[in-house]
């Protein structure tokens, strides 16, 4: 929830449908289609079968103002629904992927109007999203922006990335799953250090150690590199692929015997899917599985 307060350090429910069909009918050429123009805080483009979102807010760092946040949530969705699209990335500038909340549109905010209106609420939206979404972290992700990062599926770094939760220097906490999703990435005691001090920050190598990244990168190839990733994502059999998604993003919620149970029932499930007797047959084939959605 934070863009200006940087520390000296960085400034030098399983749903009860159990099936997933898509259809992609359509091929997408491999280079990227126009962008939607409606946005004002946000870009997108169309690369093969990946959709992708660029915060666009450069002189505030990119930081998540309410607007912003809103038009997001409707590329997602847009995205969501779009059968050509099999995943989504989401990326900043080289600068900043997302250096926080914008403070200055919430710091006259009263407790009454923020609790009836649950406030920041419609963030966590992105989460309903059944397609896999990838971050793309270049620069700064403080206090939003890295809860945004945290709230999608896969994060990969550039080299200068840092991640930060300092909130805690503006009289606040983190409210949009920094003192939730952090401590399930990093452990009970880093979380606690970065959260509560708001000045313990991590670089993007640290950030792979901890494993609250999967992989650092060059910052001029990070963007095509997850790119990459989400189209070889985007190219599995997707009810399978959104099966996955669910599954794993429940275990942090549900008993492990829970897990296991809708795990088994889900994978039970598969063999009612025409990916499943495609996937099976290349497989004894020994060629590559084309799969139909199906």
């Amino acid at each position: 929830m934070l863009r200006t307060i940087l520390s000296p350090a960085i400034t030098k429910p399983l749903r009860a449908h159990i099936f997933f069909f898509f259809s992609l009918g359509r091929v997408i050429p491999l280079e990227a289609e126009a962008a939607d123009s409606s946005y004002s805080h946000i870009l997108t483009e169309t690369r093969g079968k990946v959709g992708l979102i660029t915060l666009n807010r450069p002189k505030a760092l990119n930081a998540l103002c309410n607007d912003l946040f809103t038009e997001v949530n409707d590329a997602l969705g847009k995205y969501d629904a779009d059968s050509s699209i099999g995943a989504i990335v989401i990326t900043g500038s080289q600068k900043a992927f997302a250096a926080g909340a914008d403070i200055k549109e919430m710091k006259d905010n009263k407790f009454i109007e923020t609790y009836k209106t649950d406030f920041l609420g419609h963030w966590a939206d992105m989460t309903k999203i059944n397609k896999p979404i990838l971050a793309a972290v270049n620069g700064y992700a403080l206090g939003g922006g890295c809860e945004l990062a945290m709230m999608c599926d896969i994060i990969y770094a550039g080299e200068k990335a840092v991640f930060g939760q300092p909130e805690i220097k503006l009289g606040v906490i983190p409210g949009a799953g920094g003192t939730q999703r952090l401590v399930k990435a990093v452990g009970k005691s880093k979380a606690m250090e970065m959260v509560l001090t708001g000045s313990v920050n991590l670089n993007a190598n640290e950030a792979l150690a901890a494993g609250l990244v999967s992989k650092v990168l060059p910052i001029d190839t990070l963007v095509d590199e997850t790119v990459k990733t989400a189209e070889i994502i985007a190219n599995m059999g997707q009810p399978s692929v959104a099966m996955a998604k669910e599954l794993i993003n429940k275990s942090f919620e549900v008993p492990l015997s829970a897990g296991l149970r809708w795990e088994r029932i889900l994978f039970q499930s598969c063999f009612g899917t025409a990916d499943q007797k495609e996937g099976m047959g290349a497989f004894v084939e020994k060629r590559k599985a084309e799969f139909t959605n199906q």
